[in-house]
């Protein structure tokens, strides 16, 4: 797991609206600004995001590895990452 680069702070800001009914941030700074305060986290797997949610106290036990990406609080990044955004 590692810190917010363009990659996940772009991919956040373009798609806030899967996990926000309004946005939460209108540029690049406040897109930033959001994930570090909401401690947002970047899993390299599905399976770290599975793990992650676990330890976080959800179950997703029942869930398939593409329902998993279809959860509102992942992000899947355009290189093969993960972005957790817990709301």
């Amino acid at each position: 797991m590692s810190d917010y680069d363009e990659i996940c702070v772009g991919t956040f800001l373009k798609s806030q609206g899967r996990l926000f009914d309004e946005p939460v941030a209108e540029d690049y700074e406040e897109a930033e600004a959001f994930l570090e305060d909401s401690l947002a986290v970047v899993a390299d797997t599905i399976q770290e995001v599975r793990a992650y949610l676990e330890e976080s106290g959800m179950d997703v036990s029942g869930l398939s590895d593409e329902e998993l990406q279809e959860e509102g609080e992942v992000f899947a990044l355009p290189d093969g990452r993960y972005l957790i955004v817990e709301a």
